[in-house]
């Protein structure tokens, strides 16, 4: 939005803003944020940022905490949740006792990073993604987890007045009105998203009959995408607030329900020309394409870390929801964990999609960590690519899939933290992912992992033991 700190300054002032919005992603893929009066910002705010403490956002230890935040200048955008004029700015973080010096465990500079190291294999200038963003939205929601007492209630949108158009659990992809109860909701909230400067491709009701929602946004580079991400949790969030509705991201929200994925659509392109485009090639795709699908699906195992970093993440993984739980590519084929699209039929449209991961984590280090895998695959000619696909048929009616060669995704978090443990050199090439946030990461994961509180679950099945 802006390219220097006077221009920034003289928007402020001319628009009548009254407050500043830093905004900083965590590890965990959350937004923080600290409020500057409009009258208060200067341009020296913008040169030297605002000091901030390091480890309540995950990435230092108490006792050495102090961190510097500095606004991104082209990142601004208008705030459209706030009660006065706000103007918001996504920020990087810097070393205190340097602030000059980037943060190396800053996501957004990690994801910088991978995106240059991609470029720099000489077969590409330009490489985009188009995520899928799902997501449900109830009346209300109320949850506890307590020594004596533990539930959830979910009240579903209509709930309270049954009209006769309540579609299923697992029937409600792209239903019309009125059985779709949200499609002012999302025109509404796509009218806030065009505001906030995301362009995008069109939204729908999902499969999950219970208000699961998707919007799909045009094409962008990495970091484009990952910022839209976070402005889009934040839009989804506080738009469904406005409305008294409750909205999440959340992998597997309901039981026998489809849980919401994050799907990310990967293009390429070299002087203006599809690279992963080859019409003799399997699904039209070039062998470059087939390598970078390689190697997402043989560092399936440790890409889950990030792409799948909850427990939550593997009640979703399971047969049956258009959720993958194999390794494997395919045309068309959404039981698959890499699907290439099959209408996707012109050179320029040629892509494929890595299905496995959700929107528990942190957008800059999925992306991250996919384009790692991908550089990878592309660098390293895999001797069992075979393994990996093509793969006809719908996995979920294949009995034995691992017996007969067919590599699995991780089943939980524990086996997830582990693999990223014996798995994460990739990572490391070009001094992308530094090797303590990678620790930190893993050390991280295995504790989440292991959840001692019993659930409700539990007693439906052992307490008459």
């Amino acid at each position: 939005m802006f390219t220097s700190s006077k221009e920034a300054i003289q928007f402020i002032s001319s628009n009548k803003i009254e407050s500043v919005d830093f905004k900083a992603c965590d590890i965990k893929g959350r937004w923080k944020h600290i409020t500057i009066p409009g009258e208060s910002v200067s341009e020296r705010l913008f040169e030297k940022g605002l000091g901030c403490d390091g480890s309540n956002y995950g990435f230092k230890g108490v006792s050495k905490s102090d961190m510097i935040l500095k606004p991104v200048l082209q990142s601004a955008f208008l705030d459209p949740f706030c009660d006065l004029p706000t103007l918001s700015f996504i920020c990087e973080f810097y070393e205190a006792d340097d602030n000059e010096t980037p943060f190396s465990g800053d996501p957004r500079l990690i994801l910088k990073k991978a995106s240059r190291y991609f470029l720099s294999l000489g077969i590409s200038d330009k490489l985009l993604l188009g995520p899928e963003y799902e997501f449900y939205v109830f009346r209300q929601v109320s949850f506890k987890d307590g020594p004596f007492n533990s539930f959830v209630y979910i009240t579903p949108e209509g709930a309270e007045a049954l009209d006769g158009y309540e579609p299923g659990l697992k029937d409600a992809y792209q239903a019309d009105q009125p059985a779709d109860k949200f499609a002012s909701f999302r025109q509404g909230l796509s009218k806030e998203l065009i505001r906030m400067g995301i362009k995008l491709k069109y939204h729908h009701h999902e499969a999950g009959g219970p208000g699961q929602l998707e919007i799909e946004t045009e094409f962008g580079e990495p970091l484009e995408m990952a910022d839209n991400s976070m402005k889009i949790k934040y839009a989804v969030k506080n738009y469904a607030k406005r409305r008294s509705l409750t909205a999440t991201f959340m992998p597997k929200p309901i039981y026998g329900a489809p849980g919401n994925g994050f799907h990310v659509h990967f293009k390429a392109f070299d002087g203006g020309k599809p690279i992963f485009n080859d019409s003799s090639g399997y699904a039209g795709l070039s062998q470059t394409a087939i390598k970078f699908i390689t190697g997402l699906l043989r560092h399936s195992g440790a890409l889950s870390a990030f792409c799948n970093p909850s427990v939550n993440s593997y009640k979703r993984l399971t047969g049956g929801y258009e959720a993958p739980i194999a390794a494997v590519f395919s045309l068309g084929n959404r039981s698959a964990a890499v699907r290439i699209p099959a209408y996707a039929k012109t050179p320029e449209e040629k892509r494929f999609e890595y299905r496995a991961s959700d929107f528990s984590g942190n957008p800059y280090l999925v992306f991250a960590s996919l384009i790692m895998a991908g550089c990878d695959g592309i660098l390293k000619e895999s001797s069992d690519r075979e393994r990996f696909g093509p793969t006809e048929g719908n996995l979920f009616d294949f009995e034995n899939l691992e017996e007969n060669g067919v590599k699995l995704l991780p089943a939980d978090l524990l086996q997830a933290a582990e693999a990223l443990e014996a798995d994460n050199l990739f990572l490391r090439e070009g001094e992308v992912f530094p090797e303590n946030i990678l620790t930190d990461h893993i050390k991280a994961k295995k504790k989440e992992a292991i959840i001692l509180k019993p659930q409700a679950a539990d007693y439906e099945y052992y307490y008459d033991c």
